[in-house]
């Protein structure tokens, strides 16, 4: 079983609704899930889309081909039409549309018409809707009813069952009307947890004790900001909507240097504010995590769409010389880990930590059996307490073998602490000589710089060990190649080499990636962006050229069929 469904009409229209309570339908089944949406920017109007694929295997990418398509408007039947499978069915209702299509794989369904005369109101329509897709596949209604009940605890019973009984109408319409449903789905053993990228970057910083996140609202990195909120008495943390992202970074130095565990987020609009600010990290040794959500540029660009356009703005941030981490994580587990591992660093060493996602990975959403929490790692590396108190001196940029500092909290200690974005001396003043500007930066990037190294994890390999053809990418291609991987090795050698932690560049003592690469006789490097900006950084750090490369920058995700036809293209040409 791997079916594809996809929503489609106008913004306003509920489509993320109706996409969302199948997700949680069929994950609560034991289904594994995987949803991607495509929308455009504005509150109403224009076409959007919500795609689902659900399988009783594990699924990791979204495909081209369409087994029920939920057409609202018009616009979803003359767009998607042609992507149906020989089986594929497209439902819709015909009065609301004003427009009757007599052909076999078209079901018209009464969405507004059932609502009114079950539920007492044709804005139950979607739940309608909801009811005929799992009528046609031939589930049962019972997790749907739970759903339903707890969304609507709040409302009252007669909300409830005016929802339950429009998704009965719905599902027996289905059952009675479909007679090309040949479409099975029988429930699985246990639920899985279903859960998107951003919530797992959310999920993330509360876990590594995040107390204070800082931040202007900016597709895709609001949903951080949202999901903290919604946290804030819960688990004690302060979320602030600042009035740019210059006070947003800077709000997240002011709350870590006086002791707390502090994060921002923003796309590459706002992180463009924030470079000042990024230095300013840099030389005062502040700890922070920024999470930044790429989307296609400049300016503007596509807000609502997906990119990888900004793993080298990062990189190259800010003013001097100063080290700093890049993560880009692939899948909302990764996410999740990496950003516990982002605040540790950040703490371990003060500096900078950042976390690369993009519209794509924030909006997308997995399934998994639940995530190990013995693998998280908590870490207070800062001076509190009668460990500062009884200090009889401190300095809070003196100089160590280590390069890094005791981080005291101003106000725990008789003791001042001191910094300055001047250059300053180890009790955090001012100064000019040359003797102190060399060992200032000898200590907080070339002393740092190695013990960083060594914290950071060689790439993901995954397939044949002795590949002949070898892709390779960053953040969220990951779960598109390793189901290419899959799909492509039943007729070759194939493997992957997938990338979370991009900066500094992985050393190759764990595991000597350079000589799988060096062994193939086909290196793909994969993209969402025009100019290879990931395979720059792996010519730059490495020496090694890609065969090729494959790079998609129409705001838009890989798809997998799209993605090994791409391949295959390149493979016919050795």
């Amino acid at each position: 079983m791997d079916y594809s469904i996809k929503i489609g009409g106008e913004a306003g229209q509920g489509i993320q609704t109706i996409g969302s309570t199948l997700a949680q339908v069929f994950s609560k089944s034991g289904y594994h899930v995987f949803t991607h949406q495509d929308y455009e920017s504005r509150v109403r109007g224009g076409h959007n889309f919500f795609q689902i694929r659900v399988s009783n295997n594990p699924i990791m990418a979204s495909r081209d081909r369409i087994d029920i398509l939920i057409a609202l408007d018009k616009e979803s039947v003359s767009l998607h039409e042609k992507e149906l499978s020989e089986s594929g069915l497209i439902i819709y209702d015909s009065s609301f549309l004003k427009q009757k299509h007599e052909q076999k794989h078209f079901l018209d369904i009464p969405f507004s018409n059932l609502a009114v005369e079950h539920g007492g109101n044709k804005i139950m329509a979607n739940i309608v809707a909801v009811g005929a897709v799992l009528g046609m596949l031939g589930m049962k209604l019972d997790i749907l009813q739970g759903i339903i009940k707890d969304t609507f605890k709040k409302k009252g019973e007669d909300v409830i069952n005016a929802n339950i009984n429009s998704a009965v109408a719905g599902y027996n319409f289905a059952l009675a009307e479909c007679k090309r449903c040949s479409f099975t789905a029988t429930p699985l053993a246990n639920s899985k947890m279903l859960i998107s990228g951003i919530e797992a970057i959310a999920l993330g910083a509360i876990s590594s004790g995040c107390k204070s996140y800082f931040a202007y609202p900016m597709t895709p990195s609001t949903g951080i900001m949202n999901y903290l909120a919604s946290k804030e008495k819960e688990y004690g943390i302060i979320v602030e909507q600042a009035e740019d992202e210059i006070a947003a970074i800077n709000m997240a130095l002011g709350a870590s240097f006086a002791g707390v565990r502090a994060m921002t987020g923003t796309s590459g609009g706002g992180f463009a504010l924030m470079v000042e600010g990024i230095s300013l990290a840099g030389i005062t040794e502040t700890p922070v995590v920024v999470a930044l959500g790429q989307r296609p540029g400049p300016a503007t660009g596509l807000p609502t769409r997906t990119e990888q356009g900004e793993l080298l703005f990062v990189l190259h941030a800010g003013h001097g010389e100063f080290p700093r981490v890049i993560f880009t994580p692939g899948t909302p587990e990764q996410a999740f880990f990496l950003t516990n591992k982002a605040f540790d660093l950040a703490e371990k060493y003060q500096i900078p930590v950042f976390i690369i996602f993009d519209q794509y990975l924030a909006d997308t959403q997995w399934t998994f059996n639940g995530f190990d929490l013995r693998k998280l790692t908590y870490t207070d590396y800062r001076l509190r307490g009668d460990k500062f108190k009884n200090l009889a001196e401190y300095k809070r940029h003196v100089f160590t073998d280590s390069g890094v500092s005791p981080l005291g909290i101003p106000g725990d200690s008789k003791h001042p602490v001191v910094t300055d974005s001047d250059e300053h001396s180890e009790e955090g003043h001012i100064i000019e000589d040359a003797e102190t500007r060399i060992k200032m930066v000898e200590k907080r990037l070339l002393k740092k710089l190695p013990l960083i190294k060594q914290e950071i994890e060689p790439p993901f390999f995954y397939g044949n060990n002795k590949p002949e053809i070898v892709l390779a990418g960053f953040g969220s291609t990951y779960g598109v190649m390793k189901e290419a991987v899959d799909l492509l090795s039943l007729n070759m050698n194939i493997a992957m080499l997938h990338f979370t932690e991009v900066y500094p560049f992985p050393p190759m003592e764990k595991f000597d990636y350079l000589k799988i690469l060096k062994d193939t006789k086909l290196t793909l490097c994969i993209e969402n962006n025009a100019t290879g900006q990931f395979e720059r950084l792996f010519k730059a750090e490495t020496g090694y050229t890609f065969t090729a490369r494959i790079n998609r920058y129409d705001g838009r995700p890989f798809l997998l069929e799209e993605l090994t036809g791409v391949i295959n293209v390149h493979i016919g040409r050795l």
